[in-house]
């Protein structure tokens, strides 16, 4: 056999080599994705709805409170805005950790508090978020460690005490706005690609609301368990337009104790009001502290301001 006949040879071994390998990933993969959607087909029919995938081996429930309807100085806040209960189960073994951020009612408290803690899930906090909406909302996060069907059921058991919508979800698409684009999605009235520049990063749209999240640089843990972002540790900035160029922004910053007064210092110096400092884990390496903003006024102004006090923290944008 000449040379060029071993070096074919060779080749043709090497491309069955690769498609055998490469076929054996793909097949894996899929694999993997099945027996995964097994495993959360209980969680989801104890919660009555599709979670949706997150980074980090994360998958999130929403339930929004469109039962309500919350006034702030004269702007009625979008669920995806303020409103939005959630859940959020990462699989650790053979069982899992829950973390998620229940939006009530002053009067539906005490029940949900005392279902949630005869099932075995703990409350990490309990505050207000903004000021001066009415009805009052309070948000009670919570944390669990186990079954995850139990904890599902739990959870479901304790959102019966309130009014919160438990029917399927609608699958709705959540859209993600262009990088160029400088029309705003259709109903949305914001001009998204502005936002996206000011902020560096791409948001998406949401039930009405331009949703932004900035991951912490650090590597966060609890119970020796690294905290993907999802599980409600990335900074959180939202702009519902109230019309004429306007918008109303609320979220919180996610941050290290350092940071929490450099912060308030520029949004103050912004226009946007602080409206809350707090914890809202137990146990957490590092300790982090959230503070919540509100402000309606010109969409850039509020971008640069928010934007100005994103350069005071580590996260990522």
């Amino acid at each position: 056999m000449n040379s060029t006949a071993r070096f074919s040879v060779r080749v043709l071994l090497c491309g069955i080599v690769f498609t055998a390998i490469a076929g054996n990933a793909a097949g894996q993969t899929a694999l993997t994705t099945t027996q995964s959607a097994r495993y959360w087909k209980p969680v989801e029919d104890a919660l009555g709805r599709k979670g949706t995938p997150n980074p980090g081996g994360v998958l999130k429930f929403a339930f929004p409170r469109s039962d309500l309807r919350v006034v702030l100085n004269g702007v009625i806040l979008k669920p995806a805005l303020a409103l939005g209960s959630w859940g959020a189960f990462k699989r650790i073994g053979d069982h899992v950790m829950v973390m998620g951020d229940l939006v009530l009612l002053d009067g539906e408290v005490a029940s949900v508090l005392g279902s949630l803690q005869q099932n075995g899930v703990e409350q990490t906090a309990l505050h207000n978020h903004l000021l001066r909406e009415s009805p009052r909302v309070m948000y009670m996060h919570i944390r669990a460690i186990g079954n995850a069907v139990r904890i599902a059921r739990a959870v479901r058991t304790a959102l019966e005490f309130t009014q919160t919508p438990l029917a399927p979800a609608a699958s709705a698409p959540v859209a993600v706005a262009p990088a160029g684009a400088g029309a705003p999605p259709a109903g949305l009235d914001l001009d998204t690609a502005a936002i996206a520049k000011i902020m560096g990063v791409r948001g998406k749209v949401n039930g009405g609301v331009y949703q932004l999240t900035f991951p912490r640089r650090e590597k966060i843990r609890e119970e020796k368990v690294d905290i993907p972002p999802a599980m409600g540790i990335a900074t959180a900035i939202n702009f519902q337009s109230t019309g004429a160029g306007k918008a109303a922004v609320t979220g919180d910053f996610v941050l290290l104790g350092r940071e929490v007064n450099p912060v308030i210092w520029v949004l103050s110096e912004n226009g946007i009001d602080v409206t809350a400092i707090h914890s809202r884990m137990i146990g957490e390496e590092p300790r982090l502290f959230f503070l919540h903003f509100w402000a309606n006024d010109d969409v850039g102004k509020l971008a640069r301001g928010l934007r100005a006090a994103l350069e005071r923290t580590r996260a990522r944008h």
